[in-house]
């Protein structure tokens, strides 16, 4: 009787089951974003607060402004911003401000614009120093030129006139500015600027006649980041400007909070009033904005 031999049993390799680790992963990737997105909402609370705040205070009287209480007025009246409006002349430092803000942005869009084709297209001696000294005046803080600016504006005979805010203002933006306009005309393809000159084109055709409009984005995110800054400009143009009747919007709001008993309601439509039109600007021109800063960092 034969009999047969026995194989030894070996123990076999554990196998963890087809996808068994992903799961909990996945539920450490999907915690991570929820926690990601609880901490943004929190901080887009906090930051959207107290222009909530500004809103709701606008349309209450001064009363319900400072017993507080409710964000939502409780019996909301547009004659606090009818008052604010008809009787502080905001009007006239509406016009004020609108006409600093077109004269800047106009001599910026002009100056700039130049000056980012000839930067992208151009060929000339010093052109890459030029380059960096406009990158590098991007980290002189503007408040440390304001005395000589004033000085200097004193010895032109524009101290206290809009123009005397025109030209810091153009001056200031000129980093960013041409940053953005290089940048933009860099990603024009040459080939269209030189099938141009084939044609005969000379290179102010070239330049108005195909590169700016194929730069247009850049061209409004420009015109933003000039308009809004100029918009809003407090401390430069309390230093310059002396006649009430060439007050901006922010100084005209600065005469309110100045007062011996300040009303609240109306500091807070007079910053609406100043508020409004920026944000209408920038909510209408937004997609052209995000669109403008994409193609100047891709060129």
């Amino acid at each position: 009787m034969t009999t047969t031999p026995l194989t030894p049993i070996t123990s076999r390799p554990h196998r963890t089951p087809a996808g068994g680790g992903a799961g909990p992963a996945r539920a450490r990737r999907i915690s991570a974003r929820v926690l990601v997105g609880l901490l943004l909402a929190l901080y887009g609370v906090i930051s959207v607060y107290p222009f909530l705040w500004m809103v709701s205070a606008a349309f209450k009287n001064q009363f319900e402004v400072v017993r507080g209480g409710h964000l939502v007025p409780h019996h909301p009246t547009f004659a606090t911003l009818s008052q604010t409006w008809n009787q502080l002349h905001f009007f006239r430092y509406f016009v004020n401000s609108l006409e600093v803000t077109l004269l800047t942005v106009v001599l910026t869009l002009v100056v700039y614009a130049a000056a980012g084709y000839a930067f992208a297209v151009l060929d000339f001696p010093g052109r890459g120093l030029l380059q960096k000294m406009f990158v590098a005046l991007l980290f002189v803080p503007g408040v440390t030129v304001m005395l000589p600016i004033v000085l200097l504006e004193d010895k032109m005979g524009i101290l206290g006139t809009h123009m005397g805010l025109v030209l810091p203002f153009v001056n200031g933006g000129a980093p960013l500015s041409v940053l953005l306009m290089t940048g933009a005309f860099a990603t024009v393809p040459k080939e269209l600027r030189e099938s141009a000159r084939v044609d005969g084109a000379g290179e102010f055709h070239i330049f108005t006649r195909i590169y700016l409009p194929l730069t247009r984005p850049a061209l409004i995110t420009v015109a933003l980041i000039t308009a809004i800054p100029t918009w809003n400009e407090y401390l430069l143009t309390r230093v310059s400007l002396n006649s009430e009747s060439t007050y901006t919007l922010p100084l005209g709001l600065q005469t309110l909070a100045s007062e011996n008993v300040p009303h609240y309601n109306d500091l807070m439509a007079g910053a609406l009033i100043v508020v409004i039109p920026v944000v209408v600007l920038f909510l209408s021109l937004q997609r052209y904005f995000v669109n403008g800063l994409v193609g100047a960092v891709k060129g």
